[in-house]
This record gives C-alpha cells, sequence and structure tokens, in this order.
C-alpha cells in the first residue's frame, strides 16, 4: 500500500500541477499580463508547485526532514541526473548568461541557505522572509537587466480559455496536488518506518526525483522535438526557485526543524558541489558546452551520492 500510495501521490502531482499551470497561464492571459512576466512567475511558481505543496504539507504534518531533503534532493537530481540525461541525448550549448547571472545565482542561494541552518539546524521564520525576498529581488533584476535574455527562454502562450474551464483547471488541480502530497508522504513516511530508513533518505531520494519528474519529462520531450530552447538555464532556474521559492514560503509558513543531522554534514554539501561541477564542466572538454562526456561525469557523480545514501 505505501508503494501505491506512493505511485499515486506522484501521478496526482504530476496531473495537479499540469492542472494549475494552464489555469495559472490562462488567467494571466486574460489579465494581459505580459507573456515574459508569465514564464517568469507565473510558469515558475506552477512547475514548482510540487515541490511547494510536498514540502509545506511535510513541515506541517511534522516530517521537518522530507520537507528539507525534497528540495535538496531535487536540486541535486535536477543536476545531477535531469542534465546528465538530457546531455547524453543532445549536447547543450552554454549561453554568457549562465556565467553572469544563473550559476553565480545559484551558488548564492546554496550558500545562503547552508549559512541559515548550518548553526542551529533551524530554518526560521525570518530567514523564510530573506529568501523569499532574494528571489523577488532576483526577478525584477531579470525583467529588468536580462530581459532580451530571458525573452529567449520564454514559451509563447497564444490559447485563452474560457472563464468556466480555468477554474475547472484550478479546483481540479488544487485538490489534485493537495491529495497527491498526502499520499506521497504517508506512503513515504510508511517505506522508511517499514525498511527502517530515515524520512531524511526517503526525502532526498525517492519524493525529490519523483518531484524532479516534470522537468526531466520536458527535457526529454524538447529534445526529441529538437527544439532549441533546451537550456541549462531552466535547471538553473529550478534550482535557485526550489530554495528561495518552495523552502522560503515553507519556512514562512512552518519554520523547518531538521531532525536528522546528516541532512547538514552529507546532503547539502552534495548539492552545493553537484552546482559547483556544473562550472569546471562547461570548460572541461568543449568550451561553453555541455556533451555526453559532461553527461557522463554527473551521472557517474549522482550514482555516487545515491549509493551512499543506502550503503
Amino acid at each position: 500500500m505505501d508503494l501505491l500510495f506512493i505511485v499515486l501521490g506522484f501521478l496526482l502531482l504530476v496531473f495537479g500541477g499540469d492542472m494549475l499551470l494552464k489555469s495559472a497561464i490562462g488567467i494571466s492571459l486574460r489579465l494581459n499580463i505580459p507573456k515574459i512576466v508569465i514564464g517568469m512567475t507565473v510558469v515558475s511558481f506552477a512547475t514548482s508547485l510540487p515541490e511547494l505543496i510536498v514540502s509545506v504539507n511535510a513541515a506541517l504534518d511534522g516530517h521537518p526532514d522530507i520537507a528539507l531533503g525534497n528540495v535538496i534532493g531535487s536540486n541535486i537530481a535536477n543536476l545531477g541526473l535531469v542534465l546528465a540525461i538530457t546531455n547524453l541525448l543532445s549536447p547543450i550549448i552554454i549561453k554568457p548568461g549562465f556565467y553572469k547571472v544563473d550559476w553565480p545565482v545559484m551558488m548564492i542561494s546554496s550558500v545562503l541557505l547552508c549559512g541559515f541552518i548550518a548553526f542551529d539546524g533551524v530554518l526560521q521564520r525570518y530567514e523564510g522572509v530573506i529568501l523569499f525576498s532574494f528571489l523577488i529581488i532576483f526577478m525584477v533584476f531579470l525583467l529588468k537587466f536580462q530581459k532580451p535574455a530571458v525573452e529567449e527562454e520564454v514559451l509563447e502562450y497564444k490559447v485563452k480559455l474560457p472563464l468556466l474551464k480555468i477554474i475547472l483547471f484550478l479546483v481540479i488541480g488544487g485538490i489534485a496536488l493537495w491529495i497527491g502530497s498526502e499520499l506521497l508522504i504517508d506512503g513515504a513516511v510508511g517505506i522508511a518506518k517499514r525498511f527502517n530508513v530515515s524520512e531524511r533518505v526517503i526525502g532526498v531520494t525517492i519524493i525529490s526525483v519523483g518531484t524532479s519528474v516534470p522537468e526531466l519529462a520536458a527535457s526529454v520531450i524538447a529534445v526529441l522535438k529538437k527544439e532549441k530552447g533546451i537550456s541549462i538555464g531552466n535547471l538553473i532556474g529550478s534550482n535557485v526557485f526550489n530554495i528561495l521559492g518552495v523552502l522560503g514560503l515553507t519556512a514562512i509558513i512552518a519554520p523547518i526543524n531538521i531532525i536528522d543531522q546528516r541532512l547538514l554534514t552529507n546532503d547539502i554539501f552534495w548539492m552545493l558541489a553537484t552546482a559547483l561541477i556544473v562550472l569546471p564542466l562547461s570548460f572541461m572538454f568543449v568550451r561553453m558546452k555541455l556533451g555526453w562526456k559532461e553527461g557522463l561525469i554527473q551521472l557517474f557523480v549522482y550514482s555516487i551520492f545515491i549509493y551512499g545514501m543506502f550503503f
């Protein structure tokens, strides 16, 4: 039953996230919000809702290690698994914005999170406010100074949905996300107890990979369709949003008191390492390009991480 709960939870999270994304875009188009703003704010929030709902629900239900482990593991999976598989399927050309904005902001966000929780093992409410405020500042900066670069990453939204359909998607998506997160957390906690592993391990591995499935699916589909929009910036942006948006809002709603200290002594340093290694990889074989060789290295690093979690 625990495994069934996890599978159903994942399916409902993906379905609910897709419904809310369509609803959010529909509302934005009806309000005539510029497409670049839709792409940077509405879509970013909607695609990160599975991580957000799972982390908030876990924190409220008294499972802080799942709340934090979900984000840390998701960030590791985005670069060590999703980006690696994408690189194996198709090379990615790195744009100058990666070096000037994307990577530095990701590292600053990661180090900021590490600093907040390293000493007291708690992500306090005021620290959540700081993280979320940094996210708003970052978005304003992108809109003001990086608009031409960002516009290339924004999808074209053309179809305006009927109001009734928007409301229907909103209600169904919200219900699916909440039920999915409950099932996922219940199943994960059940498996942790059954196999005598910590909630931290389940959060950093199973749950985090599950909430990263939308990013993986989007990347693989883009490769298969040979779309030019495949960009490391999308995954970097997801990592930034996970830290500043997901953990920021989660801590504001319910401060995260870490139980398993390995989140602080091991996992968060893996998150920093997988973020850091992307920079030298972009110069290792072919300058400003990530291909199959870099993908194999990333996948090897991720495999070591997963092996170390269970053995």
